[in-house]
């Protein structure tokens, strides 16, 4: 009888395991969510926002640092003129802004 008793006791003072467990891993993602996900996910449709809004005449920075005019838009890629008799073709997507109409002429 003795044994039964002790093996009972043991098993009594065990933890019970629950949410309060959980609590701070649950608490961690939603840090990460609050703090990395939404953010890029927002940064990442103002991006896609302002490359379909390209169109000629707007005056751009590519991820390179070429400061430039937009001259042709197509579906995935922009013609760039970089300076006179000098044009480019760049991947929308490495359009990082557009700058207030007049800043090339203001930095020349």
């Amino acid at each position: 009888m003795m044994f039964i008793s002790n093996a009972y006791a043991e098993t009594a003072a065990a933890p019970q395991g629950g949410i309060m467990d959980f609590l701070p891993l649950i608490a961690l993602v939603a840090v990460f969510y609050f703090l990395v996900l939404r953010p890029q996910s927002k940064r990442a449709k103002e991006h896609k926002a302002m490359m379909s809004a390209l169109q000629r005449g707007d005056e751009v920075v590519t991820v390179g640092g070429e400061v430039g005019s937009v001259t042709k838009v197509y579906e995935e890629y922009v013609g760039v003129s970089l300076g006179e008799n000098i044009e480019v073709t760049v991947q929308k997507a490495a359009i990082q802004n557009v700058l207030p109409k007049g800043t090339i002429k203001s930095i020349k």
